[in-house]
């Protein structure tokens, strides 16, 4: 009570203080919404990429390890093989693909800005992680990285054996 009339209301620090709690929450929400953006596009990314790889499995599954016509003549592809032409997982070996194909062999042009890289490399049959000469063991380890505009986003690797 002042000059004996009562005094209501919020006094101007206290105005201020509650705009100044307010305005900082404001600020945290914002920027942990930019957090959980960027993550979720980075979710995104790795998703795709790991489909993108998928993709290459698929398609190699069913194909044999080394060509069944020339055997061990050649590890890689035959000469003048194109992608349509390729029978055999070793011709994948040194591939990149971009855009980035999918199963059936076509481009899958709405991911241009990934790419495929594929190695095929003959492994010790005692120890997977030991590479060794082309067609030197009956073990292939066959390694997919996708990259994101030149940027490895994901590898994937699985063994095959030759039979």
């Amino acid at each position: 009570m002042r000059n004996g009339k009562c005094s209501s209301g919020f006094s101007l620090i206290e105005a201020l203080i509650a705009i100044l709690l307010v305005g900082m929450a404001v600020a945290s929400l914002l920027a942990a919404n930019s957090a959980f953006t960027k993550a979720n596009g980075a979710g995104t990314d790795l998703s795709t990429a790991e489909f993108l790889a998928e993709q290459i499995r698929e398609l190699t599954a069913l194909l044999p390890v080394i060509d069944p016509e020339t055997e061990v003549a050649v590890f890689g592809p035959e000469s003048g093989e194109t992608l349509l032409d390729y029978d055999d997982l070793d011709d994948f070996d040194g591939s990149s693909f971009s855009p980035p194909i999918s199963a059936d062999r076509s481009p899958l042009v709405d991911y241009g800005a990934f790419s495929q890289q594929i190695t095929v490399q003959n492994v010790d049959a005692s120890n997977f992680e030991q590479v060794v000469v082309d067609h030197g063991s009956f073990f292939v380890r066959v390694t997919v990285r996708v990259y994101l505009n030149s940027k490895e986003i994901s590898s994937a690797s699985w063994l095959r054996a030759r039979y």
